[in-house]
């Protein structure tokens, strides 16, 4: 016959109340439940967030196609397709087979967006800010499915576009171009007006004798100065920097440089180096550059005054009309020798070219301005490079935090998409 205490429970042999048991045991499942959803949550958690990370990566990528296309081409059909190849193309990356896999099973739905501002972003088809939304993949759990979690969602959005004007400018022509009015709006320049940007040997010059605009490079020689003409200038420049100009104006290995951006290769220079734009289409005749010619005369201070910049006939409007059809490009992009978009339109120093500056001498860099080069550098007399000024254009560097207008070279970069607080 058992024993009872005063509160009327069994008691063993052991003197151990029986009843206990029966309490530490859904005791203990209910901590192993809790200790189980806390590594699961743990646990996918963190895989959440790789995957997470993943996703906004492949969509960054994509975004950036998009928007560098688009700044090309102005066609969203393109610009589009640019962005659901490099998708495609980065869920195939090392890592991501469970994105890839969800991708080709079309449970990932890609979309992309275009808005002429950055914010407000508003989706009208219109350019040059393109968004990347990726949604649709939802991860699928491990532990934490024990408390009801099966699947984690994961999404991702970025948004690109062209850079505000850069102060650090890398991959710009070595020309310096003088600045008409340091006090005035793009330095004096009027957009899509004709300028003189390098002299003929012998023109009046407004720098000064001997001083032909070029900068001073590390390398030197002609084959030097060739090179950089015809790309090669990876150096970079900063607003408010003091460069030097190089004395005299090597005419030979600037024009052989300069040319290849036309298709003509003349010296040691090879358009597998240095591609041709994809349209080389010029004014045919050329405009006359030789000193006392209709087309220049000289004004205050031996500034070029062009006569006929308002009635050349072919312009950068022109050019670029060219560049969006196929149909007129001189060099296609799939035949040999390949064209290349924009080579003719560089990005070059403004610098304050006040007071006189013989040879060699040090200018101040004031910002950085873009020119489409109307025609190849000619013979005999013909050396003046003539350039268009234009509202922007491509270039390395280093790029601002905030959307800016104005001409000058520029970058194209992400941005944090200003309606979505995970980017």
């Amino acid at each position: 016959m058992h024993r009872f205490d005063q509160r009327t429970q069994p008691i063993n042999r052991f003197g151990r109340r029986t009843g206990q048991r029966g309490i530490a045991m859904p005791l203990f499942v209910v901590g192993l439940v809790a200790m189980l959803a806390i590594a699961g949550l743990a646990l996918d958690g963190s895989h959440a967030f790789v995957n997470n990370t993943r996703m906004h990566n492949t969509t960054d990528a994509a975004a950036l196609a998009a928007a560098k296309v688009y700044d090309q081409t102005t066609d969203i059909f393109l610009s589009t397709a640019a962005a659901n190849s490099i998708f495609g193309i980065n869920t195939n990356g090392s890592g991501n087979a469970e994105i890839d896999g969800a991708y080709d099973a079309g449970d990932i739905s890609v979309v992309v967006q275009y808005s002429q501002t950055l914010n407000p972003f508003t989706s009208a088809g219109i350019g040059p800010y393109v968004r990347v939304i990726a949604t649709g993949f939802d991860m699928s759990t491990s532990l934490s499915a024990v408390i009801g979690i099966a699947t984690m969602p994961i999404a991702a959005s970025a948004v690109a576009g062209p850079s505000p004007t850069i102060d650090t400018a890398c991959n710009i022509a070595p020309l310096v171009v003088c600045a008409n009015d340091l006090d005035a709006e793009y330095f004096g320049f009027e957009e899509n007006k004709l300028m003189v940007l390098k002299p003929s040997p012998g023109d009046h010059n407004d720098i000064g004798p001997g001083n032909y605009k070029l900068l001073r490079l590390d390398c030197p020689g002609g084959a030097c100065i060739r090179d950089a003409m015809a790309g090669a200038f990876g150096a970079c420049a900063t607003t408010d920097q003091t460069v030097e100009t190089e004395p005299g104006v090597t005419a030979g290995p600037t024009s052989q440089g300069f040319n290849t951006r036309f298709g003509v290769y003349n010296g040691p220079i090879s358009p597998d180096d240095y591609p041709p734009d994809v349209v080389t289409h010029q004014l045919v005749p050329p405009l006359a550059t030789a000193t006392g010619s209709d087309v220049i005369t000289w004004g205050p201070d031996d500034k070029p005054v062009l006569v006929a910049d308002d009635i050349f006939g072919y312009d950068y409007a022109d050019y670029v009309s060219r560049t969006m059809d196929p149909m007129l490009h001189d060099y296609p992009t799939t035949e040999i020798p390949a064209g290349v978009k924009w080579r003719r339109v560089m990005a070059m120093p403004v610098a304050d070219c006040s007071g006189d500056q013989s040879g060699q001498s040090s200018l101040v860099v004031e910002g950085f301005a873009c020119y489409f080069m109307l025609q190849q550098i000619g013979g005999g007399e013909d050396k003046n490079i003539f350039g268009q000024f234009v509202e922007g254009c491509l270039a390395g560097g280093m790029p601002g935090p905030d959307a800016g207008d104005g001409p000058g070279p520029y970058r194209i970069q992400l941005y944090k998409d200003p309606d979505s607080g995970d980017t």
